[in-house]
């Protein structure tokens, strides 16, 4: 049973204790015993002695084999080396040569001796014991980048978290700059510092901007006002790899007439809503000399910045719109593009598409398909929001999402991309973060090489036999992959009952009142949240309706039936994962077996709300318009029976999030899904159920 965030005290520990379970020496293998040695050069670089300490502490912890450390030009005796040659032939590229006698890691660079030191660790883990394959291995990174934001919490980037990052294969950590030395939560912070320690760890930073800019570029003093403003930015941070730029939070006074002009909080006439999108929405035709204002003024501090522009806010337009707006950005401009947004699932002639991230979509949409084709047309550079970090909006404060198979489709979905488009950035992560899952195992044989030829389903009992002690979890995994197919990425699951799971409020849509204010109650947050109060959580469940997206009316019965399958799939996959556990080797092996059972059962709750809140909402509009007094109080009945199964659904939440601290909490949130939480969600019920008696009466009135 954990308190609030002991999750973080799990999260520092990079290696795991006791992991040797195998003591045969494999075939075409070498066993690293207490005979060995660890070298590095006489005149060590920070990134060997680095590497080379991490190995010593991986053997002690994880493999029990505790070695001496030699700086030394010569070889002495059975070694494992760590050599950065200074060739810098490939960034971030090392090689990997076992004899019996001796195991050499030689990077191109800094960073290929920082990545071949997890390379050895990551083979041993799944051997089983400190064996490494003999031979030699080249191993060159197909990305350039693959960007993740914290996973202990909004800009938390303490070494640990800097280790831990790397080590599960990332190459860069995402930052929000909403101004100098203040970070999303807008706290005061030392940018520079955490960029400086974060090189150190062999990681790139980029600067996601929330700053501030609203400017024409055709104003006589634009100039100077986004020199002080992105000038600035790279003056205070020289090292920083680069900058993503997102429309929403990049609006500009635009003189186009397919938009407002204005902020999109302040996109009315005398109070009367515009139907016209803000600029942060649509491609307007002057974006692009606002964005050339800004890529000049970065690139007269640091001509080597990587810039990025996501055009994610208007993925829902037709393709003409965003190629046009394509052809004429910045020579040089990243481009990022979402996989799967606005990807459209059609079912009985109803039309659903993605409204935000979610790996229920594998392969990429017509937004993603197009919109690299445009950009490659323009030889402008790509970087994919692949998400592939294992988490979504799928389940909003979940550690991770356990559908192996579906990350593996979406992995192997984008390779070509990579390989014939140059999408060769990924942003792997928004600001839910990340947590340790096999998806970054996939990422890490997918990514390494292009010869990868190894067979996924036997690389997937690998890492199942690794980390439960049983190649029968991949089972379970499978009927999870394919249960997540099922699931709704409507914007009122996404921003409702899947982003905070079942502490979702049922909110009683009749407005018994004297004070006449509207039915939207606050959730209670954390104070200090990045993102508090309703900022992306709407409580009154209601349909948002959008262009491409089929009316509620006709979209709910399917959700319904869809999210029915869901569930049944996603419980057969935790009954059977309940039966393998007792079976699991002891130890780490099995504890992770009742990790994975917490965060299963915790999905499976989530699912049991969302059925909950459709029929909810739907009973709802029909008691609001039933002028029968019997059909009515029939109703309420059907209405108290839903309050009655989503208590006894928070109930069998709680064992979940009070065996596992991070269950129920998403960084830019904090905690949405804890004890505390649960119990308000059971008393807002009760509050519930008595506006519906009030009801009752109010429909017996004679």
């Amino acid at each position: 049973m954990e308190k609030n965030y002991d999750f973080l005290k799990r999260f520092q520990i990079i290696h795991q204790p006791d992991r040797r379970t195998v003591f045969d020496l494999p075939d075409n293998s070498v066993e690293i015993t207490s005979q060995w040695i660890i070298r590095v050069p006489a005149a060590p670089g920070a990134a060997e002695i680095r590497a080379a300490e991490d190995l010593l502490d991986y053997l002690k912890v994880s493999m029990g084999i505790i070695l001496p450390l030699i700086k030394s030009d010569t070889v002495c005796g059975k070694e494992i080396l760590f050599q950065d040659t200074g060739n810098n032939k490939v960034r971030g590229a090392y090689n990997i040569t076992a004899s019996t006698e001796r195991i050499a890691v030689c990077g191109d660079d800094s960073r290929g001796v920082l990545r071949g030191n997890i390379a050895l660790e990551d083979q041993m883990n799944l051997a089983g014991g400190p064996y490494i394959t003999t031979g030699n291995a080249r191993f060159e990174p197909l990305l350039k980048a693959r960007i993740i934001h914290s996973g202990s919490g909004i800009d938390d980037f303490p070494d640990w978290q800097l280790d831990a990052i790397r080590h599960a294969g990332f190459t860069a950590i995402d930052h929000f700059v909403r101004d100098f030395d203040l970070n999303g939560k807008r706290e005061k912070c030392d940018i520079a510092d955490i960029i400086e320690r974060a090189d150190s760890y062999g990681l790139d930073t980029v600067l996601y901007n929330y700053l501030r800019c609203f400017k024409h570029p055709d104003e006589p003093d634009a100039d100077q006002f986004f020199d002080s403003i992105y000038g600035e930015l790279f003056r205070r941070y020289p090292k920083a790899w680069g900058i993503s730029l997102v429309g929403e939070s990049l609006e500009f006074p635009s003189k186009d007439p397919n938009t407002t002009g204005k902020r999109y909080s302040e996109s009315t006439i005398d109070g009367i809503p515009d139907t016209r999108p803000s600029p942060g929405w649509y491609p307007c035709y002057d974006y692009p000399a606002l964005l050339q204002k800004i890529v000049d003024n970065i690139r007269r501090v640091k001509p080597d910045a990587n810039i990025v522009f996501s055009t994610y806010n208007w993925s829902y337009l037709p393709p003409e719109p965003r190629e046009k707006f394509l052809d004429t950005v910045p020579e040089g401009l990243t481009i990022n593009i979402a996989c799967e947004m606005q990807h459209t699932k059609k079912i009985d002639g109803v039309f659903f598409p993605v409204m935000d991230y979610t790996v229920s979509a594998p392969e990429p949409g017509d937004y993603f398909k197009t919109e690299c084709a445009a950009a490659d047309k323009n030889s402008l550079p790509i970087r994919v929001c692949s998400n592939t970090g294992g988490m979504t909006w799928d389940f909003g404060a979940v550690p991770y999402i356990p559908v192996p198979q579906l990350w593996l489709r979406r992995m192997r979905a984008l390779r070509p991309y990579v390989l014939n488009c140059g999408a060769d950035y990924f942003y792997e992560g928004h600001h839910f973060g990340w947590w340790p899952n096999v998806a970054n195992d996939l990422m890490k044989k997918l990514y390494n090489s292009i010869d990868d030829q190894d067979d996924d389903l036997d690389f997937l009992r690998r890492l199942a036999v690794r980390d439960y002690g049983t190649e029968e979890v991949v089972r379970v995994w499978e009927l999870w992959s394919e249960a997540l197919t099922h699931i709704v990425t409507s914007n009122e699951d996404q921003y409702g009952p899947l982003r905070t799971g079942p502490s979702y409020p049922f909110v009683f849509h009749a407005n018994i009142t004297r004070t006449l204010l509207p039915k939207e109650i606050p959730f209670p947050t954390m104070p200090g949240a990045m993102f508090g109060g309703n900022a992306i959580i709407k409580t009154f469940y209601q349909p948002f309706e959008s262009a491409d997206q089929s009316p509620a009316v006709l979209r709910y019965p399917i959700d319904l039936r869809e999210m029915s399958t869901m569930e049944t799939l996603w419980q057969k996959g935790l009954t059977l994962l309940e039966t393998l556990i007792p079976a699991m080797p002891e130890g780490l092996k099995a504890e992770n077996g009742r990790f994975l059972a917490a965060l299963g059962q915790y999905i499976q709750c989530s699912i049991r709300t969302v059925i909950n809140i459709k029929r909810w909402y739907i009973a709802n509009k029909k008691l609001q318009m039933e002028a029968d007094r019997a059909a009515a109080l029939k109703l309420l009945d059907e209405l108290t029976a839903i309050i009655a199964d989503e208590k006894a659904n928070v109930k069998k939440t709680i064992p979940a999030v009070e065996f596992d601290s991070r269950l129920g909490w998403e960084p830019s949130m904090e905690y949405v899904c804890d004890k505390t939480r649960l119990d308000w969600k059971m008393r807002q019920l009760d509050s519930t159920l008595c506006e519906m008696e009030q009801y009752r009466a109010i429909v017996n009135l004679k």
